[in-house]
């Protein structure tokens, strides 16, 4: 039905802008949409003559604009990569309007956007900046509230085709109003990865049948991935004569750490509150709000839980593992050098793993494909720790969004508007999928397209064609500040990596340190809306009595292992996720 009514709606749009004879400005524009169609744009959901139209909307909404030069910016992955050498050049050949689309580091854009939220200068016209960032945008009253802008200044320059309802991520830059800040331009999500071919072979099977008295499978627990961890690095040791490892990670301290960190591992331990997208009143990164939607504390003596058992519980594991079952140079790894490893073909599993990697494990020449390009690894749903509840969110996903801000004049956002727009508009959102496999769009991933290209991708297309997907999601609208928190997990947390102290210590300074910012910007008054008001510290033992997050230390942190066989659990996602 919606794409019988989208078409419609596409048809109708091309009948205003073909009526009456098309100047010449308009037959140059339909030849040079015509020839991006053909040229750069040939897979979409949508037939090229309604390809053809929307194409001649952006046109058309440019005229204003035309000869001006704007100036955006993302950081550096492959699909926005893509947007700057293939989308900006299209788009500033078919509306006028000259965009630079520049990339540069994640932190960067992170410190950029910051200054200009803060200094009032404009730096860039339009940031394809993470919503994990929704809680500070929803705070200052710097950033552009979308839904307002589509309304009011932008009501003649927002696509009619736009089709919100079709954004697989839009509630992540969604604020408590309902409005939204943000709009998803990539998504990629943080998921176990195996090597399926191992996990197949009877042999391994049945050694591991006797030695931990159940089947080699997909972990569905922390227990069960810590027995596969141990069994492929001590007991395994070598496949086809060369040393193999049973876990991946990272832990150099680096600012990459922090994500490892606040990217919902403690989360994915359990530590938080049942609820979906962010887990309510305590998120994924321990921080309680009130029902005002105002942090009132993540120290669990104010109601908070950053340094409760299930986090503690949570480090531990990650920095044990790393240094019992991954490769010894992972230590010293950041995030970007530690990505290529499992490609590498000695690594049996990782149990946090970003999808963003996966277009670079399907080159035919690696060892973890076969001789036709075929995946020998798979992905999956991580395994969830003993606090984890049903209800929670089960991982992390990465959510970059476009976000202006009202330092930027107008006429320059309206035009980096219109760029927004183009990036993610059915007519290029499936050749951009096929090209980065970050997907933003639910038609896209059921195109037949993703259908065909789903066995090259080692799950990654049931992943997202289940609505399971929905219950992995990006830092919350509980964290108010988060370019001045984020670096606080890593700077905290890099100690216990390297050993120097304990978990528990870390996290009490974590957890201590994310309490004071907050109390500080609450006293700074910098906030419109949503600013902290932290509980008053009391023994928290009365925290931990209380029902909910944060949760008291359980008697049993590792239960029996259990797993599920792969091909199982597919069928099972595939059947919830059909359309009829």
């Amino acid at each position: 039905m919606k794409a019988r009514t989208m078409r419609l709606s596409l048809l109708a749009a091309g009948v205003m802008l073909a009526s009456g004879a098309l100047h010449a400005d308009d037959q140059d524009a339909r030849a040079i949409a015509e020839r991006l169609v053909d040229e750069h744009f040939q897979e979409s959901t949508l037939s090229r003559e309604e390809q053809i139209e929307e194409l001649m909307w952006f046109a058309k909404a440019a005229e204003p604009f035309q000869g001006m030069e704007i100036n955006t910016v993302a950081e550096g992955l492959t699909t926005h990569i893509y947007e700057r050498d293939v989308l900006a050049e299209a788009f500033s050949e078919l509306t006028g309007i000259e965009v630079t689309h520049n990339i540069i580091g994640e932190g960067d854009v992170v410190n950029n956007m910051q200054t200009q939220m803060q200094s009032g200068r404009n730096i860039y016209d339009g940031y394809v900046n993470d919503t994990d960032s929704i809680g500070t945008h929803i705070r200052y009253g710097t950033t552009i509230n979308l839904s307002k802008a589509m309304e009011n200044e932008w009501a003649d320059y927002t696509l009619p085709t736009l089709d919100l309802d079709d954004f697989i991520g839009l509630q992540y830059g969604t604020g408590p109003d309902g409005s939204v800040y943000q709009l998803p331009t990539q998504q990629f999500a943080n998921l176990y990865w195996f090597r399926y071919d191992w996990f197949q072979r009877e042999d391994l099977q049945k050694q591991f049948r006797e030695r931990y008295g159940y089947d080699l499978g997909v972990p569905t627990n922390w227990t069960a991935y810590e027995d596969i961890a141990e069994f492929f690095t001590e007991h395994v040791g070598e496949i086809d004569g060369e040393k193999v490892y049973g876990h991946m990670d990272y832990g150099r301290r680096d600012p990459s750490l922090g994500w490892r960190f606040h990217d919902s591992w403690l989360s994915m331990a359990g530590m938080g509150s049942p609820g979906v997208p962010f887990g309510n009143p305590v998120d994924d990164w321990g921080i309680r709000v009130n029902e005002q939607s105002q942090p009132v504390g993540a120290s669990v003596s104010r109601g908070g839980a950053t340094n409760s058992p299930a986090s503690v519980f949570a480090v531990t594991k990650m920095v044990d593992w790393l240094d019992k079952y991954a490769p010894p140079e992972a230590s010293g790894m950041t995030f970007g050098e530690a990505g290529p490893v499992p490609a590498q073909g000695n690594v049996a599993q990782q149990i946090f793993w970003y999808t963003a990697f996966t277009a670079d494990m399907t080159d035919p020449e690696l060892p973890v494909t076969d001789e036709e390009g075929n995946p020998k690894w798979r992905m999956a749903p991580s395994p969830t720790g003993p606090y984890w509840e049903e209800g929670m969110k089960v991982g992390y996903q990465d959510v970059g969004a476009w976000t202006f801000f009202d330092s930027t004049p107008e006429d320059r956002r309206t035009a980096a508007w219109l760029f927004a727009q183009f990036t993610v508009s059915k007519t290029v959102s499936l050749e951009k999928l096929m090209a980065g496999l970050t997907p933003i769009r639910e038609s896209d991933i059921f195109s037949e397209q993703m259908t065909e290209m789903a066995p090259k991708l080692g799950g990654l297309v049931e992943f997202y064609r289940s609505p399971n997907e929905s219950n992995w999601t990006p830092s919350s609208t509980n964290v108010p500040d988060y370019p001045r928190m984020a670096p606080l997990w890593w700077q905290n947390l890099s100690p216990a990596v390297s050993g120097d102290i304990s978990p528990k210590e870390a996290l009490d300074n974590l957890a201590g340190d994310l309490d004071s910012i907050m109390a500080r910007l609450a006293r700074a008054k910098v906030f419109d809306t949503y600013a902290p008001s932290l509980n008053d510290e009391r023994d928290p033992q009365y925290w931990l009595d209380q029902p909910g997050s944060p949760k008291p230390q359980l008697d049993d942190e590792m239960p029996q292992g259990t797993t599920v066989p792969y091909d199982e659990m597919m069928e099972a996602w595939m059947a919830a996720g059909s359309r009829e």
